[in-house]
């Protein structure tokens, strides 16, 4: 089981989606089978839920609206049993392509890829407004988390493969125009040299009276 949660707020144009496991074996799952979409959350140096922010195309995970990196870090410390009872604690999140997992690790134990990638944000109190906004919107679902996965990299599959059309028919287009270009400098005085050009030009080619154009 999987609980969904929907933060809505005026800092942020779209309704975001946050999420966790029921416990810590679904937390293996989400582990798993993440997005690279993901952001995960989690109390420093406390057991608490393995929360994530599904992000949109373009978001940058460590450029978050201060209020829903708010939203998430009290979520994250509302679903902690001890971190729920202490004020002043630290939540730490990272995207889920930076979580690590080995075979000698704990049930929903995880580690990470690079420390630099993990980022800090300090909470003093819990926050009831927060959490119970948030709780309103819980909805429990079975997702077939593995499918979800597939379906999600055969689109990105897709997108990768239409972007890699679009950017050779513009390096294309692209080439051709310099070509072209390239021609007509390199031919821009041939018809000026012309057999017709120069029959035109010649003076050879005038009437006796020619000069008097002039006058």
């Amino acid at each position: 089981m999987v609980y969904y949660f929907v933060s809505k707020r005026d800092d942020v144009e779209r309704e975001v989606v946050l999420y966790m496991g029921k416990h810590k074996e679904e937390n293996e799952d989400l582990i798993k089978y993440g997005l690279d979409s993901d952001l995960w959350f989690h109390v420093d140096n406390l057991s608490s839920a393995h929360v994530y922010l599904r992000m949109a195309p373009g978001e940058e995970w460590d450029k978050l609206p201060d209020g829903l990196l708010e939203d998430c870090a009290q979520l994250t410390k509302a679903n902690s049993i001890e971190g729920n009872k202490r004020d002043n604690i630290t939540v730490i999140y990272t995207p889920w392509s930076n979580l690590r997992k080995t075979n000698g690790m704990a049930v929903g134990q995880v580690g990470f890829m690079k420390d630099k990638l993990v980022k800090k944000v300090h909470i003093p109190a819990r926050v009831n407004a927060i959490v119970n906004r948030l709780n309103k919107t819980k909805v429990e679902k079975f997702p077939d988390l593995q499918a979800e996965k597939i379906e999600y990299a055969k689109e990105k599959n897709q997108e990768a493969r239409k972007a890699f059309a679009e950017r050779q028919k513009k390096e294309k287009a692209e080439a051709e125009a310099y070509k072209k270009a390239k021609w007509e400098k390199e031919h821009a005085y041939e018809d000026m040299f012309s057999e017709d050009n120069l029959n035109k030009t010649s003076n050879q080619n005038r009437s006796e009276n020619w000069e008097d154009d002039f006058w």
